[in-house]
């Protein structure tokens, strides 16, 4: 049976705010009204008991997050500077028509960039590592030219 990805899911600690970030940083649609999640099938499929709180999914195109702010149990907050080599959870990549005008959006608006846009050897694909509110990590990426060196 062939897979097809679906969705990234990501705790966060306001889940308007995470909405407003993806919404107006990287152009995704709210995809549904935010709703409240609890009871058993989340507590049992989550591994959380009396589990609760918010959600919502956002996209665009292929890519969709699945935001949580949970009300119960108390998050522990992450450090928002993890670092990417840290087991578990990295990143999500992002790809984007216009990495450098994303980039200068998303500084400007002040959001934690890893170092400027990369262009990378033997194909040309552009990068940038990012943070969202909650420290959060995703790539930009622009592909590039197989025949660029």
């Amino acid at each position: 049976m062939p897979l097809k990805f679906n969705h990234v899911g990501i705790s966060v600690s306001n889940i308007e705010h995470s909405i407003e970030f993806y919404r107006e940083m990287l152009g995704m649609e709210q995809l549904c009204e935010v709703f409240p999640f609890g009871g058993e099938q989340f507590s049992e499929i989550l591994d959380l008991p009396d589990v609760a709180g918010r959600m919502c999914m956002i996209g665009k195109d292929n890519l969709q997050l699945e935001l949580f702010e949970f009300t119960n149990p108390e998050p522990t907050r992450k450090n928002p500077e993890y670092p990417v080599s840290d087991h578990g959870y990295s990143h999500f990549g992002v790809e984007v028509d216009d990495i450098h005008a994303t980039y200068e959006k998303l500084l400007a608006a002040g959001v934690r960039i890893h170092s400027p846009v990369m262009t990378f050897v033997g194909g040309g694909m552009r990068a940038a590592y990012c943070r969202d509110p909650d420290g959060n990590v995703f790539e930009l990426l622009q592909p590039g030219d197989p025949q660029e060196q």
